[in-house]
C-alpha cells in the first residue's frame, strides 16, 4: 500500500509538473527576451567602459553611494542596502569594504544591535557620486537616449515595469 500511495504521489506531481509546463513562450516573447538581454549587456558595456575610460569607480558604487546618500545622516544597515540593490551578501560585503577603503563610505557600530552596522556616505563619497554620475548620465543617452524618442522610451519604461513587478495573485472564484 505504502509503495501504490508513492506511485500515485509521483503520477500527480508529474501531472501538475506537465500542467505548469504546458505554457511555452512563444516566438515573439523569446525574442522579446534575446533582445532584452542583449539591449541591457551593451547598455551596460557602454556604461562601465565610460567609466572606466574617465578613471571611476564601476557602476555598483555608484548604486551604493546613491543608496546611502539617499537615506540621510541616518545611514543603512546592510542588509537594507542588500534589499535595496538585490545583491546577495557576500556580494555586498566585499563591495562595501572596497567603497570604505576608498574612503566613500563609513562603517560605525549599530547602537541597537551589537553585532550590526550603519553604513553612511562620506563628503568624499558624495564628490565620487556626483562625478560617476556626470558620466554615467551621459552614457545612458549614448547607450539608449539618443536611439528612442522620449516617447519611445516612456512606451519601453511602461513595458518594462509590467515585466519587473512582481506578478499579480490570481483571484480565486468562489
Amino acid at each position: 500500500m505504502q509503495m501504490h500511495l508513492s506511485v500515485n504521489l509521483d503520477a500527480i506531481a508529474s501531472l501538475c509538473y506537465d500542467a505548469v509546463m504546458e505554457k511555452k513562450p512563444s516566438d515573439a516573447a523569446i525574442r522579446a527576451w534575446a533582445r532584452l538581454t542583449r539591449a541591457q549587456q551593451s547598455a551596460m558595456a557602454v556604461i562601465e567602459q565610460r567609466l572606466k575610460v574617465a578613471k571611476l569607480p564601476p557602476l555598483a558604487w555608484y548604486d551604493v553611494l546613491l543608496e546611502v546618500e539617499r537615506a540621510g545622516p541616518a545611514g543603512l544597515r546592510p542588509f537594507e542596502l542588500e534589499k535595496a540593490m538585490l545583491l546577495a551578501q557576500y556580494n555586498l560585503s566585499r563591495l562595501l569594504s572596497r567603497i570604505e577603503e576608498a574612503g566613500y563610505i563609513a562603517r560605525q557600530h549599530c547602537e541597537e544591535d551589537g553585532r550590526g552596522q550603519i553604513i553612511t556616505i562620506t563628503d568624499a563619497g558624495k564628490v565620487a557620486r556626483r562625478e560617476i554620475w556626470t558620466v554615467y548620465s551621459t552614457a545612458i543617452e549614448a547607450a539608449v537616449g539618443q536611439h528612442l524618442s522620449d516617447e519611445q522610451a516612456d512606451t519601453l519604461s511602461e513595458l518594462l515595469e509590467r515585466i519587473a513587478a512582481p506578478p499579480r495573485k490570481e483571484r480565486s472564484s468562489r
